[in-house]
């Protein structure tokens, strides 16, 4: 028996703009849920595999995550794919991580940390 990790929830100040951003991110339509926060996944659906929850917080981020998001480009190269993600609003993020990584560290508009990995993934 285990448990099965479904969602992953975001703090942030404006949740509908980092659906909306990741959304542009994964090409995953987001969602606006009732209870006041918006989701995405793959499909759509709740039912998909894997979600984002953008959940509003009244405080805004103040260190660097202890958990980010690997990125993998999809039908292009790790350089393209960087491109794209920079012309989106993602800035790049040193966190120490050496010249000789093969990973980028980027942030999202709300500063929150994630790698675009060099392996690409079709």
């Amino acid at each position: 028996m285990a448990s099965v990790l479904h969602q992953i929830a975001v703090d942030c100040h404006d949740a509908e703009a980092q659906a909306a951003w990741w959304s542009r991110v994964l090409d995953w339509p987001a969602v606006f849920d009732e209870s006041g926060f918006w989701w995405i996944s793959s499909d759509g659906t709740e039912d998909a595999a894997l979600g984002l929850n953008f959940i509003p917080v009244p405080e805004g981020k103040t260190v660097k995550n202890r958990i980010h998001l690997d990125l993998n480009p999809s039908g292009c190269e790790q350089a393209e794919e960087l491109e794209r993600l920079l012309s989106l609003g993602a800035r790049h993020k040193d966190i120490g991580q050496g010249p000789d990584v093969s990973w980028v560290v980027l942030e999202d508009p709300e500063g929150n940390e994630f790698c675009l990995l060099r392996t690409r993934k079709d």
